[in-house]
């Protein structure tokens, strides 16, 4: 029989996760299919019980469906739990939740990029589910210190309440000083970037976009000013 599974957001296009795991099934002879659905931003919920009703058996999970996961699922890992965030659903008799955002991201630039984040500055643009799924990760990491920028500031303050030493400031008030810096946003979906003050991303800077897959204006920002620029594909 085969095991159905796919990447459920709004927007979803743009999701790598479809060619990914075809290409992990050839590799491992697994008989599974992944699709693609983009469930209605009031309709998350009702979207999941009808893949599960149909034999799904998991979900990976996109912008901006993460928060809406968490609270879906009967039990959680407990870094989803920490980060109130999921990208990774098992749809068994209880639904399970997992979040490998974080993990992720620093396997990615410690393995991949040759990072060392221990006693780095590090700034992450965004409050939403991809910046709550890596904050902890990035903490265990040692960074030297975590500074939050959103557009919108309680969200940040909210955000940063939950993770001691973190700080938020606003995006005209951001200095020049980070080492790191992350994009959690989604605004390079609608092919925007976040309102960065002049001489952020500089030469010896590394910019890091969470979205994978597409040369964003943040990435062309990056390599404008100098910046090492990479994204979040792995």
């Amino acid at each position: 029989m085969t095991d159905r599974y796919a990447v459920i957001g709004n927007p979803v296009a743009h999701s790598k996760s479809p060619w990914i795991h075809a290409e992990f099934a050839r590799a491992t002879g697994q008989d599974m299919s992944y699709a693609s659905i983009e469930a209605p931003l009031d309709g998350f919920a009702r979207a999941v019980d009808a893949f599960r009703a149909a034999g799904g058996k998991g979900l990976n999970v996109t912008l901006p469906f993460k928060g809406e996961a968490f609270r879906y699922c009967q039990r959680s890992s407990e870094r989803a739990a920490l980060a109130q965030a999921v990208n990774t659903m098992v749809l068994e008799e209880t639904s399970f939740g997992d979040n490998t955002d974080g993990v992720g991201l620093a396997r990615d630039l410690a393995r991949n990029l040759a990072v060392d984040l221990a006693g780095k500055r590090l700034l992450l643009m965004g409050a939403g589910g991809a910046a709550q799924g890596v904050l902890g990760a990035l903490l265990e990491a040692r960074v030297g210190e975590l500074v939050i920028a959103n557009r919108t500031a309680a969200r940040a303050h909210a955000l940063a309440a939950r993770f001691p030493g973190v700080r938020v400031c606003r995006y005209e008030a951001l200095e020049r000083s980070f080492d790191i810096v992350v994009n959690a946003t989604s605004a390079g979906l609608s092919g925007a970037a976040p309102p960065l003050p002049e001489g952020v991303l500089r030469p010896g800077v590394l910019a890091y976009e969470m979205l994978y897959g597409r040369d964003t204006p943040f990435l062309a920002a990056a390599r404008a000013a100098g910046a090492r620029s990479c994204d979040g594909l792995g």
